[in-house]
C-alpha cells in the first residue's frame, strides 16, 4: 500500500472539482443573461391599427386637405331655407343619396 505524502492525487481531484465549479457558475450567469433578453423582448409593447382606423385615419387626411367652407354661399342658403325660396329638387337628392350609398361599400 501506497501512502501520498504530498497528497498529490488529491490536488488534481480539488482542481478539476474547482474548474467545474467555476464553470457551472457561469452557466447560470448565461442562462440568466438569456432569460433576461427574452424577458426583454417579451415585454416590448405593439400597436396595429384595423382597417377601420386606417380608413378613419384617411379620412381625416383628406378633410385636412379640404378646401375652407365658403361662408357667403351658406348665409345665402341659410337666408333662402328661411324666406322658403330654397327648392329641393327630389330626383337630384334620390341620386345623391344613392351615390353616397353605392360609394360606401
Amino acid at each position: 500500500m501506497a501512502i501520498n505524502i504530498n497528497n498529490l492525487s488529491n490536488n488534481n481531484q480539488v482542481n478539476r472539482t474547482v474548474q467545474q465549479q467555476q464553470n457551472d457558475v457561469k452557466n447560470q450567469v448565461d442562462q440568466k443573461a438569456v432569460n433576461t433578453s427574452q424577458a426583454t423582448r417579451v415585454s416590448q409593447d405593439s400597436v396595429s391599427l384595423t382597417p377601420q382606423a386606417r380608413q378613419l385615419n384617411d379620412i381625416q387626411k383628406k378633410n385636412g386637405d379640404a378646401p375652407p367652407v365658403n361662408q357667403r354661399k351658406v348665409d345665402q342658403l341659410k337666408e333662402a331655407i328661411q324666406s322658403g325660396a330654397y327648392k329641393v329638387d327630389a330626383e337630384k337628392l334620390a341620386q345623391s343619396i344613392a351615390k353616397f350609398e353605392f360609394d360606401l361599400l
